[in-house]
């Protein structure tokens, strides 16, 4: 008998999935890709890889299906091995970071997305593969989507029968097929209805109002209850509060660190007569089945990496769920029968949260994918079919950190260390740790600290990194002894060098992270990337004069210390290199810029003193960065710039081509006119209104600036002959204002923007006081004039005020500044 028919035959339990199976053969039978569409829990994941086996197409070669997570990846390939009454390592087989179970009889390889990259890049026609499917792609991981543009590009000019297939649980299916110009297969899953809680928002420490929640939930319902939480110490310590549940009530953390039997633990059926409390991340949502959950509690956060440019790494954040989210962790507690969510936030909160997750290639670094992109011999990433493309400026900034690396050289091109960097899978600045660290036990250290840095839980809990490498080296557990196996093959030496040289190693693959003492506060510590980031001050390491940083956690205003090594001062200052600047800054509360020459660790000041006489190009550099940080208003012309700014905005509602000039625009130009202004020397108010309307002005290109002087023109000429400036900046609209005399003969209102816009038109009397103010001048001289010329004629006899104004001689005159210019 087939294999596929073997194995759907020994599947005793029908799933949703089942009535889309035909479905999914027809349209890879007819076309290369597809988006196949099913709720959690519909069966996709082991039902479509067995389904396929027996297609022509297949031809003898592998299904290759990718997971975004350890855990998913080994209890599918054991789910699917159990279905045929095999282990895992025969027709199904696993490969991981840290397992490794394929042989040749091997028809389904599960792997993780991270792996498939790696492969390939390693042999881009994939030869033993038929078809490769990513699983849970809703998740957006940085590598799937990598991993899809490469597979796509190697499809088109390489393997034209390979098929490509996203599954995903919830997807915008409309776009991403679209995106990806594949056929679509929907399943629409079997659930029941599931009632919302809305348990109001608190100040309550999470753990708290969680395990408050899982009591209420516990009283309520039957079955177990299935809890979210963003991350292991949130879980940790809602597991310690709910210590003193009845004996019945099993509670089972849920993570990715944990040992497989714990995780195995935590998914299987609570046993007859028990219930049990699963407190796990957001690894619950979708990629994994729990049995019995009648009842799920939602704290409504995600830890996701997000990128931070002064570390030059990722950083895990908590930020809110997106809705699709929050809804797939609702739809848990749907899945045997009508359940219940509890959510710790109010109602209308929940319209607030983002649509979908943010995909991992527009959160976090690009440096490994641009890596992959230097290994795959693609220069210009817009050439790859991407669903969401890498943001150019990003792409770039992490070229950058690539060369400073010594990854890519000045072309763009691999380096031999780059090469070597690539073969690693760890993150760009941890490769480079290992890569670059000299053969022998300094490269085996090197090899135990990325390990330790990219892997949760690894060594124990101390922020002290030699603690957690003798610990790490001392563990017996399988998940140790496979990593330990594994940093071995990186460094090629199974004698890694003394803990205490952790500082150094750390040190020179990531200078930006060393770190100084504040003398003025005591745990605080300056970053030579700008951070200033905090230890307890009961920990050991907050007495350290000098830290090699590991990790953080917070962000740039309250970030802590997680991981470091201590350093001596000559070897921060050896590995750190050392320079002499010169700094000018401007001091808001004088007015004025003030210098100083330092000797820094990039932004560690080792010894400083003032300056009296600054170079100019520093002085012109610290008022640009003056602008920059406190906006345009500290600028004496900064009246000029807003009337130039009214103009632009009037001209774009009938020409929107025309050139942003806003705020923002201007300070993200500030560059390319701000010089002009400050003059030589630099100075605040050496410029003329004059000038700082020609500068904002030539952002604007020739054409443009000519059509601008035409809807939004800087002045009237008025029937007396003088050009009357237009204030854009006035209260009721842009206005003109002279004496009544000047608009005498003027039968027509004023208007700019091609006549849709009427000026507002102030009359003075001869004493240059306003008389009058109206929009509709030949209405006023109708209605309003006459009384007006009556009482006029009294104060002013000597000057003309004839009966019709709109048929008189305009007279000449000068009229006071008034108003602001433009």
């Amino acid at each position: 008998m087939d294999v596929d028919r073997r194995a759907l035959s020994m599947i005793d339990a029908p799933l949703p999935i089942d009535e889309a199976l035909p479905r999914i053969k027809t349209a890879l039978r007819e076309a290369t890709r597809l988006v196949l569409a099913a709720p959690p829990g519909a069966g996709k994941t082991t039902r479509v890889p067995l389904a396929l086996l027996g297609e022509d197409w297949l031809a003898g070669r592998r299904i290759m299906m990718l997971e975004p997570r350890r855990i998913a990846a080994r209890m599918a390939a054991e789910r699917m091995a159990a279905i045929l009454g095999e282990r895992v390592g025969e027709t199904i087989g696993l490969s991981t970071r840290i397992d490794r179970r394929v042989s040749a009889k091997t028809r389904i390889e599960v792997v993780t997305d991270g792996l498939f990259t790696r492969r390939i890049l390693a042999q881009p026609d994939l030869p033993a593969i038929g078809a490769v499917l990513f699983d849970e792609y809703h998740e957006r991981s940085l590598a799937a989507d990598l991993g899809l543009a490469l597979a796509r590009d190697a499809q088109g000019a390489l393997r034209e029968d390979l098929r490509l297939v996203l599954m995903s649980a919830t997807l915008d299916v409309a776009r991403v097929a679209a995106a990806f110009d594949a056929a679509v297969v929907e399943s629409q899953g079997r659930a029941y209805p599931v009632e919302t809680i809305y348990l109001g928002k608190s100040n309550d420490p999470i753990e708290d109002q969680t395990a408050c929640a899982v009591r209420r939930a516990l009283r309520e319902q039957a079955g177990s209850v299935l809890v979210f939480l963003p991350g292991v110490r949130e879980i940790s310590r809602t597991a310690e509060r709910l210590a003193d549940l009845p004996p019945e009530i099993d509670v089972a953390p849920l993570f990715g660190a944990l040992a497989p039997a714990e995780q195995d633990r935590a998914v299987s059926p609570a046993p007859a007569g028990r219930r049990k409390v699963v407190v796990a991340t957001d690894i619950a949502e979708s990629s994994l089945t729990i049995e019995g959950v009648s009842a799920v509690v939602d704290a409504g956060l995600a830890r996701i990496a997000e990128h931070d440019p002064a570390a030059g790494v990722d950083r895990l954040v908590t930020r809110k769920a997106s809705r699709a989210s929050v809804d797939q962790r609702r739809g848990r507690a749907g899945r045997l029968g009508p359940g219940v969510c509890y959510r710790l936030w109010d109602e209308e909160a929940t319209r607030g949260l983002a649509a979908e997750p943010t995909p991992g290639i527009l959160s976090s670094s690009l440096a490994s994918l641009a890596l992959a992109l230097a290994e795959w011999g693609e220069a210009d990433a817009a050439r790859l079919s991407w669903i969401d493309a890498p943001p150019p400026g990003r792409l770039e900034a992490a070229r950058l950190e690539l060369r400073r690396l010594r990854a890519l050289d000045g072309d763009g091109a691999l380096t031999a260390l780059g090469r070597d960097m690539a073969r690693l899978p760890l993150d760009p600045p941890h490769a480079a740790m290992v890569a670059g660290a000299n053969l022998g036990a300094d490269r085996a250290l090197a090899a135990l600290i990325a390990i330790i840095v990219s892997e949760r839980g690894l060594g124990g809990g101390s922020t002290d990194l030699r603690e957690r490498v003798e610990r790490f080296k001392a563990d017996r557990g399988a998940r140790a002894e496979a990593l330990r196996k594994q940093a071995a093959h990186w460094s090629d030496s199974l004698a890694p060098g003394p803990a205490s040289n952790a500082g150094t190693v750390l040190a020179q693959a990531r200078p930006a992270m060393i770190a100084k003492a504040r003398p003025d506060t005591p745990g605080a510590f300056q970053l030579a990337n700008g951070r200033i980031a905090t230890l307890d001050k009961g920990d050991p390491l907050a007495g350290a004069p000098w830290l090699a940083v590991a990790d953080l956690a917070g962000d740039a205003r309250s970030a802590r210390i997680l991981l470091a090594a201590p350093l001596s001062e000559d070897e921060a200052l050896a590995v750190g290199g050392v320079e002499t600047a010169e700094i000018a800054a401007f001091d808001i509360a004088s007015k004025s810029v003030k210098a100083r020459r330092v000797k820094r660790l990039g932004a560690i000041v080792l010894e400083e003193a003032p300056l009296p006489s600054p170079p100019k190009a520093a002085v012109a550099a610290a008022l640009a960065e003056a602008v920059r940080s406190h906006g345009l208003d500290l600028l004496p012309q900064a009246g000029a710039i807003r009337a130039v700014q009214a103009r632009v905005s009037l001209a774009r509602t009938l020409l929107p081509e025309l050139t942003l000039v806003d705020d923002a625009a201007l300070l993200d130009r500030l560059d390319e006119w701000i010089a002009p202004l400050l003059g030589d020397p630099p100075s605040l108010d050496r410029a003329t209104e004059d000038a700082a309307r020609r500068a904002v002005l030539s952002l604007i290109d020739w054409n443009d600036a000519r059509k601008l002087d035409e809807l939004a023109p800087t002045a009237f000429a008025a029937p007396s002959g003088r050009m009357l400036t237009i204030d854009y900046l006035a209260p009721g609209g842009p206005a003109i204002e002279a004496r009544a005399q000047e608009f005498f003969g003027l039968a027509q209102h004023p208007s700019i923007l091609k006549g849709s816009t009427p000026l507002v038109v102030s009359l003075l009397s001869p004493a240059h006081r306003q008389i009058a103010l109206t929009k509709d001048l030949p209405r006023f001289w109708r209605e309003g004039y006459l009384d007006m010329a009556k009482d006029m004629r009294g104060r002013y006899p000597k000057h003309d005020w004839p009966a019709d104004p709109a048929g008189a001689r305009p007279h000449e005159g000068k009229t006071k500044k008034r108003l602001g210019t433009s």
